[in-house]
């Protein structure tokens, strides 16, 4: 190339004869470059996203928690079986049965030909006409003996503790003793003695136990309310009248919780008798229904929380594959960043 202009140094250089020059230096330099970082890898699939743990909460109403039955019947039709149980109450002994492994059809079968006289244990004492001995064998028979923490899903039990009114979830121990504590209708069932304390129905503190199963490690949370509201008619039967009056008196505790679950489910049994167990097939078949009619809710919620879950992986995936491509540029050479500002180096692909 000719140079019109004398006495000025000619600075422009075509792209090839660029590429010479480097590749010169390259050759004459007395020492060799430390190589980059390897560039990193980025791929457009979307990472897995971990899948959203199922948490219900079964609340206490005596022959009334059947309804629960046909709740999980749906929920595992619909492809939404719940990995974690909190049970208060009736919802305790479902809850139990449940999580030792037996699926909505097998608690079904085993709900029709349960005997009522194979859970009550009458013996008059002036802390309850029932003893609770029977329904504590019986859940302990069905989950073959195994504590609680042994159970196929991650169970509690909430029960009342009677000295000071505090809430207890039971996690660890005897399944039958801590169902039996959940379930001791104060006035109908003797309290339980378990270490030093006593305990009585868990309705009377947390009637839903939606925290419960929330800390288990819950991300979506149903509650399935199958309790007494007082609506200005008393129950004929005294399990009924006890029932419908901690009802009363944990509404307010139990409206606060409630407000916390995802989805709440109320199947329509507040026309049964909380002592009818003749009624177990229509509580079931309303527990059916119910959870149906909340299936659209439970579906909007679970692909929300994916989608949120997707959209932190991604950004997560995102920064970290920035960090790594800053990294990269920042270890190159001298002549490797030379290069890179005449585009002649590649080797840190923007991510």
């Amino acid at each position: 190339m000719t140079n019109r202009f004398p006495g000025i140094r000619l600075t422009l250089f075509s792209r090839p004869l660029t590429s010479l020059l480097l590749a010169t230096l390259a050759a004459c330099s007395s020492t060799s470059p430390s190589p980059p970082a390897a560039a990193p890898e980025t791929t457009a699939a979307t990472p897995p996203v971990p899948p959203i743990k199922i948490g219900i909460a079964l609340g206490g109403g005596a022959a009334k928690g059947f309804a629960h039955i046909g709740v999980i019947k749906m929920l595992e039709a619909n492809g939404f079986a719940p990995a974690v149980v909190a049970g208060t109450s009736a919802g305790s002994v479902v809850g139990a049965l449940y999580a030792s492994g037996l699926n909505a059809f097998a608690l079904q079968e085993k709900a029709i030909a349960m005997d009522e006289a194979n859970i009550r244990d009458l013996q008059w004492s002036s802390g309850g006409l029932v003893l609770g001995q029977k329904l504590e064998d019986y859940v302990n028979e069905q989950v073959r003996h195994k504590p609680m923490e042994q159970l196929a899903k991650p169970f509690v039990a909430v029960a009342t503790r009677l000295e000071d009114g505090e809430r207890t979830a039971f996690a660890r121990g005897n399944t039958g003793q801590a169902v039996r504590a959940s379930s001791s209708v104060p006035g109908v069932f003797q309290p339980v003695t378990i270490g030093k304390y006593h305990y009585v129905d868990g309705g009377v503190v947390s009637p839903v136990p939606v925290d419960a199963a929330r800390q288990l490690g819950a991300d979506v949370v149903i509650a399935v309310d199958i309790s007494s509201k007082a609506q200005g008619k008393v129950s004929g039967d005294m399990l009924g009248t006890l029932n419908q009056s901690i009802a009363i008196m944990g509404q307010k505790l139990g409206q606060a919780e409630l407000a916390r679950a995802d989805v709440v489910i109320r199947p329509k049994v507040l026309d049964l008798s909380s002592a009818d167990f003749s009624q177990r097939a229509t509580a079931i078949i309303e527990g059916e229904k119910a959870a149906l009619a909340a299936m659209p809710k439970i579906r909007e919620r679970v692909a929300r929380l994916q989608a949120e879950r997707t959209r932190t992986i991604r950004l997560a995936q995102q920064k970290a594959a920035e960090v790594e491509h800053q990294a990269c540029l920042d270890n190159r050479s001298r002549l490797q960043k030379v290069a890179g500002m005449a585009g002649l180096d590649d080797s840190c692909a923007h991510p």
